[in-house]
């Protein structure tokens, strides 16, 4: 891997795709239905453009900014994904390694296959994804162990009740853990280093959950099928209250898209929502999150942290979406490119190039501290933003939201 090869983020998931059994690669790139979600979160950030600002001094410009608590290097987490080890033999551990480096927060999904004690000896600032389960007591040793190895956060996803209808699954006969069979064959069989890593390293292992299976047989399918029905369908924004009260620290809440939502989430003790619909792998037809950024700004004021995730793929993105009011972005698909690609140093290269664009786009926007990115900075071309929020600070917009 070299950086003259890889030049932006699209690079990297042509990369990807190159070195990627195909159900592998589908599996990760894959959405739910016809996909028109998965498109559109990437797209909507093309309806907003910019409004310049010229003959600006920016010999100095800040990225820095402070999230669940946090101080990050640039207003971006790496948000939560499931059995990294698909991509890489590095695991969960190259992304968190690499976020460590760049000075950001790594999130580890529940689905993780590397521990919450690992994660947290690999870097420094980390939040841990959970689900509320029919399994309590699973729920509550998660908590007690992130609170052990000294977690910054916990992030909720809500978004899945059920599973999303991810037909690409279906089609290329993607399977957990991967295995060869006559359908799939010559996919791995083309991929020789990819499929060698499998046959060396064949511990795909859901590293937080497997311990409650009783009887795990041949593996991690056993853990797939307990996961399933662990769902809890009658989870309500009580049980918020509930894990709030558990944890006693940062909270956010991923994969809601509404304002109601965003303010029952202020309400049961949230810190922060993570705008999402699972990376269009839920309900396909679900709103980009860059759209719904200014109707929850507008909505809860400066009681949320508003984080977006899902379609960023260019440091321009995450500046309309500061612009918008949100206060970070989080990417997934990405990093996991990088990670397929390059291990560890593919994914620091991934956030490198983020960095690099995200500071170019404030320059060229003559702007010198992300903090100061406002309504004002954007044109609005569809009457997105709310009239109240044009041409005012977010500090203005978010006490004008909150009637102060």
């Amino acid at each position: 891997m070299t950086s003259k090869k890889f030049i932006n983020v699209q690079d990297y998931r042509k990369g990807a795709k190159r070195v990627l059994p195909a159900p592998v690669f589908h599996y990760l790139e894959g959405g739910a239905d016809d996909e028109i979600t998965l498109r559109e979160n990437t797209a909507a950030f093309d309806r907003y453009t910019f409004d310049p600002r010229v003959l600006v001094d920016i010999e100095k410009i800040s990225l820095r900014k402070r999230v669940l608590g946090c101080d990050l290097a640039m207003p971006l987490i790496l948000s939560p994904t499931g059995m990294s080890r698909l991509f890489s033999h590095e695991r969960e551990l190259g992304a968190a390694r690499a976020a460590r480096n760049a000075g950001l927060m790594y999130s580890l999904s529940t689905m993780g296959t590397t521990s919450i004690e690992d994660i947290a000896g690999a870097t420094d600032l980390k939040m841990f994804q959970i689900y509320i389960v029919k399994d309590r007591g699973l729920t509550r040793e998660h908590v007690a162990r992130c609170r052990e190895a000294g977690y910054n956060a916990i992030c909720l996803t809500v978004d899945t009740p059920v599973a999303g209808n991810r037909e690409r699954d279906l089609r290329t006969g993607f399977t957990m853990p991967p295995r060869f069979s006559p359908s799939t064959f010559l996919s791995f069989a083309i991929r020789p280093e990819w499929s060698l890593r499998l046959l060396t390293d064949s511990n795909f292992r859901f590293a937080n959950i497997d311990h409650r299976v009783d009887a795990i047989g041949d593996g991690v399918t056993s853990v797939i099928e307990y996961v399933n029905g662990q769902f809890d369908r009658t989870v309500t924004w009580r049980d918020v209250e509930w894990l709030a009260a558990e944890w006693g620290g940062p909270l956010a809440i991923k994969g809601l898209v509404t304002a109601d939502d965003a303010a029952a989430a202020r309400d049961a003790g949230a810190s922060a929502v993570m705008v999402s619909n699972h990376g269009g792998r839920q309900l396909d037809g679900a709103p980009a999150p860059i759209d719904c950024v200014p109707r929850i700004r507008d909505r809860v004021g400066s009681a949320l942290e508003i984080i977006v995730d899902g379609g960023v793929r260019r440091g321009a993105h995450i500046a309309k979406a500061l612009a918008l009011g949100a206060d970070a972005c989080s990417v997934g698909r990405p990093y996991l490119w990088g990670l397929s690609v390059g291990g560890q140093a593919g994914v620091e290269h991934i956030l490198e190039i983020l960095r690099k664009e995200m500071e170019t786009t404030l320059a060229l926007l003559g702007c010198q501290d992300v903090d100061n990115l406002n309504a004002s900075h954007i044109c609005d071309v569809e009457g997105i933003v709310p009239t109240s929020m044009l041409g005012v600070s977010p500090a203005k917009a978010m006490s004008a939201a909150n009637g102060l």
